[in-house]
């Protein structure tokens, strides 16, 4: 396995997209890794086990594949595949934290994180407070003695924010603190996290990864080895792992990723245009653009700036609301990062559960996961909606 990771660290990010974890299987020739739809295995004697398989919670070879890609890709030493993202969330907090610790939180986060911190890992006794991840000293300033991670998304749903990844990797290594950073906006092919200091980065796959909207899914990236095996033991003994053909569907996703993103990343900067043209559309949150305040840091750490757009709508809530029920080619629903278009009223859709909070968002508020259809038609589309 060594020596395949050595190798693999000379090759540029579209090979190993198709190729890391991914060898001709020796039994066939398949080009595909196989999907091994199996619970159990034949163990050769009490405790012999062929390539360390023995119940699929614990290793199954087509995750195993996933799993090798997914640290491939990240220039990371483990890889862990889960059935969701907030699975691998969970199994990152409960390895990393217990009760008395302590989290900082960014104040523009995804729903489903704020969930989890607020009714679920709060009753555990872990506590958490919000800063604004964009500022290292905000952060610094969050500390208490028993922060054991900061959680940072970047670009941060649904606002777009940046947060500079070195510059929070130092804060976390003077507070004896972990990195936390939710890459799913970006991916790896727009950013690298571990290698601008980050520990752990943290995939939903269901998004860009799998990028087909046919499958949920989640991942953990380590680079340290004791962590990756902490990881692991969590993995199997909270057992929410991702399934075979989940696994599967996530690494048939991954192979085109890179040629995705560069048209998810071309169509958004037009959508970004536009809507900055727009005399409906009262302020536009995407790093692409030159005004936004995360701009520049977002053009160091990220190869270019993703697919993610979201605007504020003049007219307020309703207003916002009726520009989504307009749309045609955009489909209303929740999730992003498919090869389709889709639009969304975080307020009342993948945020309503931060109604109240410190990270509560604009009513006014509407989020486009920008597809790879045609960008014309997209414009047209969008133009329409907003009337």
């Amino acid at each position: 396995m060594s020596d395949q990771r050595d190798e693999r660290h000379h090759q540029h990010f579209e090979t190993l997209a198709i190729h890391a974890g991914q060898e001709a299987d020796p039994a066939t020739g398949a080009v595909v890794p196989p999907i091994y739809q199996v619970s159990t295995y034949k163990q050769d004697g009490v405790g012999g086990l062929r390539g360390g398989y023995e119940y699929s919670r614990s290793a199954n070879p087509t995750r195993t594949a996933l799993e090798e890609n997914l640290a491939a890709l990240d220039g990371g030493r483990r890889g862990l595949a889960f059935a969701s993202g907030l699975a691998a969330e969970d199994c990152l907090l409960r390895t990393l934290l217990a009760p008395g610790d302590h989290v900082i939180i960014p104040n523009d986060a995804y729903g489903g994180t704020f969930r989890l911190f607020s009714k679920v890992v709060e009753r555990w006794g872990v506590e958490w407070s919000v800063a604004d991840t964009s500022d290292p000293q905000a952060v610094r300033a969050a500390l208490r003695p028993r922060t054991k991670a900061i959680w940072v998304e970047t670009p941060s749903n649904p606002l777009l924010g940046i947060s500079d990844i070195a510059a929070l990797a130092g804060v976390a290594r003077d507070a004896g603190a972990k990195l936390v950073v939710d890459n799913t906006f970006a991916s790896p092919y727009l950013q690298q996290p571990l290698a601008l200091g980050a520990d752990v980065v943290v995939y939903s796959t269901t998004k860009y990864m799998g990028g087909h909207s046919d499958v949920v899914g989640g991942a953990l990236v380590v680079n340290d080895d004791t962590l990756g095996e902490e990881l692991a033991y969590h993995q199997n003994a909270m057992g929410a792992v991702a399934g075979p053909f989940d696994a599967w569907l996530v690494m048939r996703g991954i192979k085109t990723l890179a040629v995705r993103m560069d048209r998810h990343s071309a169509n958004a900067a037009r959508i970004a245009e536009l809507l900055t043209a727009h005399n409906k559309v009262t302020r536009v949150y995407y790093p692409g653009l030159a005004e936004h305040p995360g701009h520049e840091v977002a053009a160091k750490q990220m190869r270019s700036f993703g697919g993610m757009v979201s605007f504020q709508v003049a007219g307020g809530e309703e207003a916002a609301v009726e520009v989504c029920n307009r749309a045609q080619l955009f489909t209303l629903g929740e999730s992003l990062g498919g090869v389709e278009s889709l639009i969304e009223h975080p307020g009342r859709m993948t945020h309503a559960s931060t109604a109240g909070s410190a990270l509560e968002v604009p009513g006014d508020l509407v989020r486009v996961s920008v597809g790879i259809e045609s960008v014309d038609d997209l414009l047209a589309d969008l133009a329409q909606a907003l009337g």
